[in-house]
């Protein structure tokens, strides 16, 4: 029977006692508690398994992974000149054919190349980096890390101005090489670098030199290291050596997606 202040008990839905619910609840509470406890514990095994900060872990697994990569290089580029030299003796080339097959690979990157050139180190600028002139407004995370299109504007302004081979770091890049940066780290190539960046460019100096300073988006970029002091040192060579590509030169593409 329904009156003004409620629902009134039936006999099948006697309340409990509050102390005795209350009871109850305390003692579950407690053992919940425990059973938490002891299943950290037996996890653990005296382990730390909570990390605050779990992403240096992953940044380790990726750098062993880089460093594998960096270790099966040098082993492909070893074995490839053991199947050139034993290719070309068995051959039966001619002389006119293996300068042929030479000058494919130093155009492909896959030669090492000596030369005068030129080397671009870009930099971020420091963490507690202020504005260096007046009326520039204070910086932001972006403005003082070196952003994908910083290395690129450069790659492109050194391959215009004439480049016969570039580097980055310790790779030459070749036709399909892509510049990519994930964060404030650059993967080129199955690696991955940190700042500083070093472009290394074998060529006319003074014409590589004319195109960094002809490009936009190098103007753009020398805003910023004067406003707020990232890394940009242009260094002349005599002669420097580029390595040979090392990688794999397969080719990889999408497919389109046959139909259902």
């Amino acid at each position: 029977m329904t009156g003004t202040g409620g629902t009134s008990p039936t006999p099948s839905s006697r309340p409990v006692p509050r102390t005795v619910a209350l009871r109850v609840l305390s003692a579950g509470v407690f053992a919940l508690a425990g059973l938490i406890f002891w299943t950290s514990f037996d996890t653990a095994k005296g382990v730390d398994i909570r990390s605050d900060d779990p992403l240096p872990k992953l940044s380790d697994n990726v750098r062993g992974k880089s460093g594998d990569n960096e270790r099966l290089e040098k082993q492909v580029a070893a074995d490839r000149q053991d199947i050139d030299r034993l290719t070309r003796q068995g051959s039966g080339l001619s002389p006119a054919e293996s300068r042929r097959i030479d000058a494919l690979g130093a155009a492909a990157g896959t030669d090492p190349l000596t030369g005068s050139a030129l080397q671009v180190t870009l930099n971020d600028a420091p963490p507690n980096a202020v504005p260096l002139i007046p009326g520039v407004p204070d910086p932001q995370p972006n403005d003082l890390v070196i952003h994908q299109q910083d290395l690129q504007a450069v790659v492109n302004a050194l391959w215009q101005g004439g480049a016969q081979g570039i580097q980055i770091m310790d790779q030459r890049l070749i036709s399909t090489s892509a510049v990519r940066c994930v964060g404030n780290t650059l993967i080129l190539q199955g690696r991955v670098y940190s700042p500083p960046y070093r472009v290394t460019a074998v060529g006319d100096r003074k014409k590589l030199q004319q195109a960094l300073d002809a490009s936009p988006a190098i103007r753009n970029y020398l805003e910023y290291v004067q406003a707020y002091g990232l890394g940009w040192t242009v260094t002349a060579r005599k002669s420097t050596t580029l390595p040979g590509y090392a990688g794999s030169v397969d080719l990889h593409y999408a497919k389109p997606v046959s139909p259902p």
